[in-house]
C-alpha cells in the first residue's frame, strides 16, 4: 500500500515539474515570441494560412472571436453527422460496423465536438476506423478551441484599454500544432513501444490463457489514446477505455496517460502568470485548485484502499482494497486517484469502472464535475475559474467597501449578470435533466439496471458528466436510446459554448474599459486571503447547489450499507 501511495505522489509531482516550463512555453506561443519549434511549424502554419486565405495578423474583437469559434464548430458538427450516419458504406471499415442511428450520431458528433466524448456506443463495434479518425480530429480541434478561447482571455487581461484581442485562427492553429501535436506524438510513441496497437488491420486472432481462440479488435489506437488524454477528451478507442489492456497496457502507460491528461490544465495556470507577468496570481489560482483537488482525492483513495465493508463481513480478504471493477495491474489506490483526476480535469477517461466505486468515492467523482473549476479541461478550466474570480472580487469589494476591480478594470453590473448566469447554468442544466428523467420514468428510469439510491446516482452522474463536458459514466445506465441521446446532446451543447461565451464576453468588455493603476485602496487578488474567498464562493455557489441531489444518491447509498 505504501508503494501505491508513493506512485500517486510521484505522478502529481512529475506533472507539476513538467507543467511549469510548459506553461512558460505556452505563454511564449500566444505572445508570438520565438520558441524552439518555430523552424518546424512556421512553414506549416504559413502554408495553411496562405491556402485558406486567412490573415493571421488581423486583430479581432471578442464578438468576432466568438463568431469564428461557433462557425468552425458548426461545420465540424455537420461533417461528423454525415460520416457517422454513412460509416457502414464508407471505406476503412474492416469489421463492417453498421451506420449509426440518427439520435446516436447526433449525440456522438456533439459529444466529441464539445470535448466531452460521452460515448453511448462501444468503440470496437460502434464506429469504423474512418469514424475513429474523424473523432480523433475532433479531439484535436475541440481541445484547440478551448485553448484558443483561453488565449483570448489572456490577451484581454493585459494592462491596457483595447477591443483588439488577437486573431482567433492564429491562436487556434498554434494551439493544435505547437502544443497539442508535439505532446501527443511523444505519448503515442511511448504507448506503441508498450504494446498499444497502431494499425489499420481488422480483428486479430488471439489465444487466451484458457486456450480459447478469440477475435480481438485492434486499430490505430495509439494516436487516438494520446490525444484523448493530452486534449482532456477522454473518448475510448475501445469500449473499456483505459481499463482495456491495449489502451493502457501497464503501470508505466498508466502513469504517462495520467500525466498527459493533467499537464496542459496545470500548464495553462502557469501560462497565465507568465503571459501577464503575474506569477503570484497563477500560484494563488493553482493553490486553490489543488486544495480542492486534494480534498476530493485523499478521501477517495483512502475509501478505495479500505475496501468494501459488506464484502469484508462475508469473511473475504479485502487487503487489496475495493477491487470490483478495477484492474489488478493498477490497484485500488491508483484507480481512485485516476477517478478524481479524470473528473476534476474533465477528461472523462477511466482505468476502472466508476459504477463499481464505493458510494463516497462516487460522490467525490460527482462533486469534482459539479464544481467543474479545479484545473478543468484544456483552456476551459481557466475560463470556468475566471467566473468565480469575478464573483469573488465583486463580493469581496462589497464586504470591504471598495470598488470591485480585477487587474485594473472595474467590475460592474453587466459583468456580474453574465457571471451569475454562467455560474447558475451548470446546476440548472444538471438538475433539470435529472428531474425530467425521474419525473418520466418510462423515458429515463426505465433504462436503469440498478434500482434505488444507486440508480438515482446513475441518472445524476449522466447529466453531471454531460454538463461538465466530462464523458465518464456510471455504466449501469442503458443510455443508447433517443431520450438519453437527445437530452444529453442538448445539455452538451449548452454547457460547452455558453461557459466559453460568458467569460470571453466579460473579458472583452473589461478590456475595453479604462485601466486603473493599483493603489493603496486596490483589493489584492493574488493573496492567500483572496484565494480563500474564491474557495468559499465555489463551495457556496457550486457545491451546495447539489447537496440535496447527492443526499438522495451516493450519501443515502452509503448509509444504506451501514
Amino acid at each position: 500500500m505504501n508503494t501505491e501511495i508513493t506512485g500517486i505522489v510521484m505522478m502529481f509531482i512529475l506533472t507539476l515539474v513538467l507543467a511549469i516550463p510548459l506553461g512558460r512555453y505556452i505563454a511564449k506561443v500566444y505572445l508570438g515570441q520565438k520558441t524552439f519549434l518555430d523552424p518546424v511549424f512556421n512553414p506549416i502554419e504559413k502554408l495553411f494560412f496562405k491556402a485558406s486565405g486567412i490573415d493571421a495578423s488581423r486583430e479581432m474583437n471578442w464578438k468576432q472571436h466568438l463568431v469564428a469559434l461557433l462557425a468552425l464548430n458548426t461545420i465540424w458538427f455537420l461533417l461528423g453527422m454525415l460520416i457517422l450516419l454513412c460509416q457502414g458504406w464508407l471505406p476503412l471499415n474492416p469489421d463492417n460496423n453498421p451506420n449509426m442511428t440518427p439520435d446516436l450520431a447526433f449525440n456522438t458528433a456533439i459529444s466529441f465536438l464539445v470535448n466531452c466524448n460521452l460515448q453511448h456506443y462501444s468503440g470496437e463495434t460502434g464506429v469504423s476506423y474512418l469514424s475513429q479518425l474523424f473523432l480523433m480530429f475532433l479531439q484535436f480541434v475541440s481541445a484547440g478551441i478551448g485553448l484558443a478561447a483561453a488565449a483570448v482571455l489572456f490577451n484581454a487581461l493585459k494592462e491596457r484599454t483595447t477591443d483588439k484581442l488577437g486573431n482567433f485562427y492564429n491562436y487556434f492553429i498554434k494551439s493544435c500544432t505547437r502544443i497539442l501535436l508535439p505532446i501527443s506524438v511523444i505519448v503515442a510513441v511511448i504507448l506503441m513501444f508498450n504494446g498499444t496497437p497502431m494499425t489499420f488491420d481488422g480483428k486479430d486472432t488471439m489465444t487466451t490463457l484458457q486456450g480459447d481462440t478469440v477475435q480481438v479488435s485492434t486499430g490505430p489506437a495509439a494516436a487516438f489514446v494520446a490525444i484523448k488524454h493530452v486534449g482532456t477528451n477522454g473518448g475510448g478507442f475501445f469500449g473499456a477505455n483505459s481499463a482495456h489492456p491495449f489502451e493502457n497496457p501497464n503501470y508505466l502507460t498508466n502513469t504517462v496517460e495520467m500525466i498527459a491528461q493533467m499537464i496542459i490544465p496545470f500548464a495553462m495556470i502557469f501560462a497565465l502568470g507568465f503571459y501577464l507577468n503575474r506569477r503570484k496570481l497563477s500560484w494563488m489560482i493553482f493553490s486553490v485548485m489543488t486544495i480542492g483537488f486534494l480534498a476530493l482525492t485523499i478521501p477517495t483513495v483512502i475509501t478505495e484502499m479500505n475496501g468494501n465493508p459488506a464484502i469484508t463481513q462475508m469473511g473475504i480478504n479485502t487487503a487489496n482494497g475495493a477491487t470490483e471493477g478495477k484492474e489488478v495491474r493498477f490497484g485500488a489506490a491508483a484507480s481512485g486517484y485516476w477517478s478524481i483526476a479524470t473528473t476534476v480535469i474533465s477528461t472523462g477517461s477511466v482505468n476502472s469502472m466508476h459504477d463499481s466505486a464505493m458510494p463516497l468515492s462516487g460522490m467525490n467523482e460527482l462533486l469534482a464535475m459539479m464544481v467543474n473549476c479545479f484545473y478543468g479541461g484544456c483552456g476551459v478550466g481557466i475560463l470556468n475559474f475566471y467566473i468565480f474570480i469575478i464573483l469573488a472580487v465583486f463580493i469581496s469589494g462589497l464586504m470591504v467597501g471598495r470598488t470591485p476591480e480585477f487587474l485594473g478594470k472595474k467590475i460592474e453590473a453587466r459583468e456580474m449578470k453574465i457571471a451569475m448566469i454562467i455560474a447558475l447554468l451548470h446546476p440548472f442544466l444538471i438538475l433539470v435533466g435529472v428531474a425530467l428523467s425521474t419525473a418520466f420514468p418510462e423515458q429515463g428510469a426505465s433504462t436503469l439496471n440498478n434500482p434505488g439510491f444507486h440508480g438515482f446516482s446513475e441518472i445524476l452522474y449522466e447529466f453531471t458528466s454531460s454538463a461538465a463536458n466530462n464523458g465518464s459514466g456510471f455504466e449501469g445506465l442503458g443510455d443508447n436510446n433517443p431520450w438519453w441521446n437527445i437530452t444529453t446532446g442538448i445539455v452538451l451543447l449548452l454547457s460547452r459554448f455558453l461557459p466559453i461565451i460568458g467569460p470571453v464576453a466579460i473579458a472583452g468588455i473589461l478590456a475595453g474599459k479604462k485601466h486603473i493603476p493599483e493603489s493603496a485602496g486596490t483589493l489584492k487578488t493574488d493573496t492567500a486571503t483572496f484565494g480563500l474567498m474564491i474557495f468559499a464562493v465555489i463551495a457556496i455557489i457550486a457545491a451546495l447547489s447539489f447537496f440535496p441531489s447527492l443526499t438522495l444518491g451516493p450519501i443515502a447509498e452509503y448509509f444504506s450499507m451501514k
